[in-house]
């Protein structure tokens, strides 16, 4: 970390492309077991299929979204605490990354190609958030992951009960997205008042929809 301290913000946005170019390239490893390794595959309908097929689609983008912000905001981070804080984050939303690419893979379906454009916008605002300030910056990760965390609770409702692999792997995701709402709320983040959060649903709709089909 303190080497990382000591890079020229040139080098520094140098190793944000690589972090960008390795999200976008579908290559994400986890560091800890997928969720529902050991269960079996269910025979899912053509229609059953699609639709978990769309929504782990949706979770996808939206992890490429974490990892865009997180990223953002660790660039333009004033503390130490605050951009280590971030990068366990963005450790921690990759294994959600993998874990979304493999059952993409086993329902025979693709990632988002709207993608790059969730990174680069996300990115851009976590890296202004950044730049605000380092409790606004917190501030947005607990209301993003509350977000996110919505959009899994929901998911969970619509998923086919017969997919049992896919729902142990938004169950494990809703588990660490609430976690980094309450840890970024602990450790000072502004507390975005209603109306900001509602903009923030309504902008997430257009990335929702957009990446179910796309």
């Amino acid at each position: 970390m303190n080497s990382y301290r000591r890079l020229s913000r040139f080098d520094r946005l140098l190793g944000e492309l690589q972090h960008c170019v390795e999200t976008l390239s579908r290559t994400s490893t986890s560091a800890r077991p997928t969720p529902g390794a050991q269960l079996p595959e269910a025979d899912l309908s053509e229609r059953e299929r699609r639709h978990a097929a769309g929504l782990m689609r949706v979770n996808h983008a939206g992890e490429v979204c974490a990892q865009a912000l997180y990223q953002g905001q660790a660039l333009t981070a004033r503390l130490h605490s605050v951009r280590s804080q971030m990068e366990q984050a963005a450790e921690e939303e990759r294994d959600h990354l993998a874990w979304c690419e493999a059952r993409l893979e086993a329902l025979q379906s693709h990632t988002s190609r709207l993608n790059p454009l969730w990174y680069g916008l996300s990115f851009g605002l976590g890296a202004a958030a950044g730049a605000g300030s380092d409790r606004v910056s917190l501030g947005f990760v607990a209301a993003t992951e509350e977000l996110v965390g919505r959009h899994l609770e929901a998911h969970l409702d619509t998923l086919p009960e017969a997919d049992a692999k896919s729902r142990a792997v938004v169950e494990e995701m809703l588990c660490d997205e609430l976690q980094h709402a309450r840890s970024a709320l602990d450790a000072g983040g502004f507390d975005f008042p209603a109306p900001i959060k509602l903009a923030m649903r309504l902008a997430s709709r257009v990335m929702t929809h957009s990446s179910y089909h796309l």
